[in-house]
């Protein structure tokens, strides 16, 4: 069987892919190469290593996060809307919140990403007049919460979060 030619983003997309739908134990390189109908050769051809192929993976999720961030900060949306969408998760989240408690990389980028979206919760807080950074971390806190539970988040009661705070303003 002839083995495929991969780039790194490749393997960063297949380890983003295997992350998100079978959590931190499928981020080996020998059963991404096995999924990628490539050999283990091709990984180490792109990468020192897997802590060296982990780190560039957690990068990748940070990078999109951030992004996505990013999109919700550029648009012009109610300020109950915004808050609600700098709290919800990225892709994979869970799964990468599971791989931080075991992986330093993974929990650097996470740590990162969720002080960028508490400044963002606290900034467009402070833009309607709640001043308080506990609020925003309270908030961005119940979302965690509220993901973790059985069926993950619902959009409605994290609205309903948000609206109680605005109310309270």
């Amino acid at each position: 069987m002839a083995m495929k030619r991969l780039s790194s983003d490749s393997w960063i997309e297949a380890g983003l892919t295997a992350l998100e739908t079978r959590g931190p134990s499928a981020l080996g390189a020998e059963t991404l190469a096995r999924e990628l109908g490539a050999s283990k050769g091709s990984f180490y051809w792109h990468f020192k290593g897997l802590p060296d192929f982990h780190e560039q993976l957690a990068a990748a999720w940070k990078r999109r996060a951030a992004t996505a961030l990013v999109t919700v900060l550029e648009h012009d949306d109610p300020v109950s809307l915004r808050l609600q969408k700098i709290g919800q998760e990225s892709g994979g989240e869970t799964a990468m919140r599971a791989w931080a408690c075991e992986n330093q990389a993974a929990a650097g980028e996470l740590a990162e990403i969720d002080q960028l979206r508490l400044n963002a919760m606290s900034a467009v807080l402070r833009d309607v007049g709640v001043s308080n950074p506990d609020i925003a971390r309270a908030l961005y806190g119940a979302g965690l919460g509220l993901a973790s539970l059985p069926g993950g988040a619902s959009d409605t009661t994290m609205a309903t979060l948000i609206d109680l705070v605005l109310a309270l303003r």
